[in-house]
């Protein structure tokens, strides 16, 4: 399908000659040239933005004003909050996000039949593709059978998602999907699916030339920033709103300049400096905002590790975090195996339209903050958020300050604590670790024991430098005789199959399978939460001994109750460093200085006598990571292999709902559904559901991994004969809103402040009583009680998933009232209409003594409601006391006020798309 592209008005279209082709753009010189201002120091991150107003004038939707206001942008310091109208180019999908997102689609199929338009009309306008990478479990591991069975068991628990997808592939326009085995979507995208200046033919059949732009329903969509693709991740509501042609309604954003200078010093990594880049820019504060790489350290930098940088823009909170087009991302893109006549087009496109980074590159930011990366140290992030920056010679001492902490023991009367009188006294229990047998087994477990270490996530398993790194580790190791310790469930799940292409090349991963990495699987695997049951005896141990397990992984997300049921502790790490944790074993030792392990003939061997030199990495990358590798990996990239192809569906336009599924089911959204919107009530008489603190992630809201019979979720599936060993997890059964909604506020490590020291997803019913959340607030829907939820700052950190938003509207909630939200998940209650607002005027859940038994009432959300109002909000205490406070309503624009009067975006454009006949 054609690209529409706007009127052009302004004059701004013109054509670029690359080698003999001509090629049509829309130039931002062109437009400085037509009076339009003067962008000439704009960030390029913004000028993509720029181009894409430029393309899409039309006098409505985008206006020349909108053009102008980039130029008073630049003026005014890098900031004017203007509302404008974004179109990405395209939609990434993964599993997790995407099979929800296609069953929208499909039930908006049948609800657009319902109101008596053509389901036809339900089809992504823009290039879409799901690649299934979040459904590998590692049941088996550590040895040569471990892929081949864990293949094999995901298709087993997966058939019928799978069997979904395929037949979406084939009823929907626009969507393709890459099978189960191939790789993480992001690290797909980075490698194959992105081309940094993207071609298509307008409505006129001309071939136009634009900067290659995306939205994605994983937050990690932010790694393709690193080679200059403009994209970040999305709730998929917001998502299934872009692939019908709804733009993304945006404020043009702040954007942070980071300046990198210096290079990197011998024995660290890539990750060592992203970990530093995340803990420096969460103190900066960058939520909602752009931030942009620049500086003479960028000559030094990689682009694989420019992507580990993009990559991890969510847990430093920024939108994205955007690497111009220089000379490094045309060796990647021709090294990765593009085609010359694009690598040709990128770098002419990128010098004429002004989104070129030369020596002379210095524009305009709204804020700036440096980093030299000579400082750069090797550390680990932990235990429970990724801006928990460690160097890694603190790393040991930290951990027992996490001990303390569980234990209850103040930890200013350390006896290595010094004070201006001499050393502090010794606490009561001087050392607080606790330790436990393992039945059957030769060993010990105590505090700090590392029970999983797994090289996982796009974030690092994209970059070989790290990768050989670790190889490296594992070769050396080997040599001298060490290996895992027998507690430690160690993992290889690389990003894509290139990984393993010259990891075998190099003869990397024979030595890494004889230390336990053998290769699980291609996809997200630990860093999602599918790291797999522990042995028995080991998870039985860790509970008998209220033991403080530890996991070191190479992901992006540590966050409380993430990575497995039985680990309290999780830490980020650079591939080499979770190999060598698997050989220690242990948090409690020092790396820097303690002995990993005695060689075959016991002598102590230390970190620096296994660890490579960053020659030996650059020379082994250079060997081994080839063109050829890359175009030979994704040749055939959306064929899959026989178990895919055997998947068989039906051919039809809308889809059959199988009744007895109960992974795939049709939403309620859509039921009953007029054909005119309503409008915003106020809140009256609401109950609260939950009071919950700072940081509440969207992994405390809606959980991606197991859960036990016990839950709501696993007596649903009790009750409809499914046995416990096919649970699989909340992600995976993300199509079923009846497993979803009592999911929602489910996590294991979640609190609920109106309960006393309680861990879990539970509340106070209506009766007063504990009970589970989901329990709770269908007996208060059945009562037509509404309900509110109050959180602290930062309120739905994390992951994009959309479902933190379509659980809580499930549950009746109708606000979420917070100190902060973080931007995706704002984005997507709003979504779900369901209202976000944010106290003010000092006021938070603790200033007001909230405990649960308040009834709260929310005014002046009727009639002519202004986007970012200040609202009055009425908090009647159990004792009867009145409290007036004032609430900002995080409604931000005039069209996220119509998708809340229509109940949600989904609504609106199913009423827009039925009255357009």
């Amino acid at each position: 399908m054609p690209i529409t592209v706007g009127q052009d008005t302004a004059g701004t279209r013109t054509t670029l000659t690359v080698g003999d082709a001509s090629i049509a753009y829309y130039s931002i010189p062109a437009a400085e040239a037509a009076g339009l201002g003067d962008f000439s120091r704009l960030p390029v991150a913004l000028k993509v933005v720029l181009e894409n107003m430029l393309r899409f004038e039309d006098g409505k939707t985008v206006t020349t004003d909108d053009i102008k206001a980039f130029s008073d942008w630049a003026a005014m310091g890098g900031k004017n909050p203007r509302e404008i109208a974004y179109r990405p180019a395209r939609v990434l999908l993964q599993d997790f996000t995407g099979v929800p997102a296609v069953v929208d689609l499909a039930a908006m199929r049948d609800a657009l039949v319902n109101l008596g338009g053509d389901a036809t009309k339900i089809n992504p306008l823009n290039p879409v593709d799901l690649v299934i990478d979040h459904s590998v479990m590692i049941d088996e591991f550590g040895n040569p059978r471990a892929f081949q069975m864990n293949v094999d068991r995901e298709y087993e628990r997966n058939m019928e998602r799978y069997t979904f997808l395929k037949w979406g592939q084939s009823a929907f326009n626009n969507f393709r999907v890459v099978p189960p085995g191939t790789g993480i979507c992001h690290q797909v995208n980075l490698e194959y699916l992105a081309q940094t200046v993207w071609t298509d033919t307008d409505q006129n059949g001309t071939e136009v030339a634009y900067p290659d732009t995306l939205v994605g329903t994983d937050s990690h969509t932010t790694m393709v920033n690193g080679a200059a693709v403009l994209g970040w991740g999305v709730g998929g509501i917001e998502a299934e709103a872009a692939m019908l042609g709804q733009p993304i309604s945006m404020l043009i954003p702040e954007v942070v300049g980071f300046e990198l200078t210096g290079k990197m010093m011998e024995g660290t990594t890539g990750t060592d400096l992203v970990l530093k880049v995340v803990e420096l820019l969460r103190k900066k504060g960058v939520v909602g905002k752009f931030v942009e790489f620049y500086g003479a350290g960028l000559d030094h930098l990689p682009l694989a590790d420019r992507a580990t940088i993009a990559n991890m823009a969510p847990e430093y909170g920024a939108t994205c975090g955007f690497f111009p087009i220089d000379g490094e991302t045309i060796r990647y893109l021709r090294n990765t195996g593009r085609e010359e006549d694009r690598i040709a087009l990128v770098e002419a496109y990128a010098k004429a339209n002004g989104m070129w980074r030369g020596p002379d590159y210095a524009p305009i930011y709204t804020d700036t903050l440096h980093l030299d990366m000579g400082t750069i140290v090797p550390a680990i992030s932990g235990p429970k958020r990724p801006q928990d920056y460690t160097a890694l010679d603190h790393a040991a001492s930290a951990f027992l300050d996490v001990v303390h902490e569980y234990r209850g023991i103040d930890t200013s009367k350390r006896a290595d604590v010094m004070s201006s009188e001499g050393p502090a006294p010794a606490p009561s229990s001087a050392d607080p670790r606790k330790s436990q047998a393992v039945k059957g087994e030769d060993y010990t477990l105590r505090d700090g024991s590392v029970v999983i270490a797994s090289i996982t996530s796009c974030t690092n398993t994209s970059n070989p430098y790290v990768m050989i790194g670790a190889g490296l580790v594992a070769r050396k190791a080997r040599a001298l005789g060490l290996n895992r310790k027998p507690w430690v469930k160690t993992s290889l799940a690389p990003g894509s199959q290139v990984v393993s292409a010259y990891l075998e090349a190099a003869g990397l991963q024979e030595d890494l399978d004889a230390i336990g990495f053998n290769l699980v699987g291609y996809g997200c695997t630990t860093c999602i939460g599918n790291s797999g049951p522990l042995q028995e005896e080991i998870s039985s141990a860790i509970a008998e001994g209220d033991l403080i397990a530890t996991a070191v992984l190479s992901g992006n997300r540590n966050f409380e109750g993430r990575i497995s049921p039985d680990v309290r502790a999780n830490y980020l790490a650079s591939p080499p460093l979770v190999v060598a944790y698997a050989l220690a074993g242990d948090l409690n030792i020092d790396l820097t200085t303690e002995p990993l392990g005695q060689d075959k003939d016991g002598n102590d061997v230390f970190l620096k006598d296994i660890w490579p030199t960053t020659q030996e990495v650059a020379d082994l990358v250079e060997q081994t990571v080839t063109r050829e590798a890359f175009r030979s990996k994704y040749a055939d990239v959306f064929k899959g292999d026989e178990k895919w192809q055997g998947v068989k569906t039906t051919d039809s336009l809308t889809y059959d709902w199988p009744t007895s599924s109960t992974y795939v089911q049709n939403p309620p959204y859509f039921k009953g559904m007029g054909p005119d919107a309503g409008t915003i009530s106020n809140i009256d008489g609401a109950k609260v559901l939950a009071i919950l603190g700072d940081m509440i992630t969207t992994d405390h809201i809606s959980p991606a991994g197991s859960f036990k019979d016990s839950t709501p979720a696993g007596q649903y599936l009790i009750e409809r004969q499914v046995p416990v060993k096919d649970f699989n997890s909340y992600g995976s059964r993300r199509g079923n809103h009846e497993v979803m909604m009592r999911g929602t506020f489910a996590n294991i490590r979640i609190k609920n402040e109106m309960l006393d020291g309680v861990e879990g997803g539970y509340t106070k019913g209506p009766d007063g009583s504990q009970m589970a959340i989901f329990d709770a607030a269908m007996a208060y829907v059945d009562q037509g009680t509404p309900l509110v939820i109050f959180g602290g700052e930062q309120y739905g950190a994390g992951s994009s998933r959309d479902w933190a938003a379509k659980g809580t509207n499930l549950l009746g909630v109708k606000a979420v009232i917070a100190e902060s939200f973080e931007r995706i998940h704002r984005s997507n209650l709003v979504g779900m209409g369901v209202i976000p607002f944010e106290f003010t005027g000092g006021d938070t859940r603790k200033s007001l003594n909230l405990t649960g038994e308040e009834t709260v009432a929310i005014s002046g959300l009727e009639g002519d409601l202004k986007p970012l109002s200040e609202v009055p909000c009425t908090i009647t205490y159990a004792d009867g006391t009145v409290k007036e406070i004032a609430l900002k309503c995080r409604i931000d624009t005039a069209i996220e006020k119509e998708y809340v009067e229509n109940g949600g975006v989904l609504h609106y454009v199913l009423r827009s798309l039925a009255k357009a006949g």
